[in-house]
């Protein structure tokens, strides 16, 4: 589903899908998730929206993530 992003972005992208299993959807989704751990480790927020092309196209690939998500949690 996110082969055509980079290596920094798929990290993000499991990092993400971590943070789902362990604390929700409305923690991936604030503003504040890449404060923390694991994403500190990955790079400064900037950075880590820089490797999806910029804020417009991260907050596609998170509306895409959430879609797979609950698509596959409704099969």
């Amino acid at each position: 589903m996110f082969t055509h992003y980079g290596p920094v972005a798929r990290k993000v992208i499991d990092a993400l899908l971590d943070k789902y299993a362990d604390e929700g959807i409305a923690t991936i989704e604030a503003d504040t998730v890449f404060n923390v751990q694991p994403f500190t480790d990955i790079g400064r927020p900037a950075e880590i929206i820089k490797s999806f092309g910029g804020r417009p196209q991260y907050l596609d690939a998170l509306q895409t993530l959430e879609r797979e998500l609950y698509s596959t949690s409704a099969t």
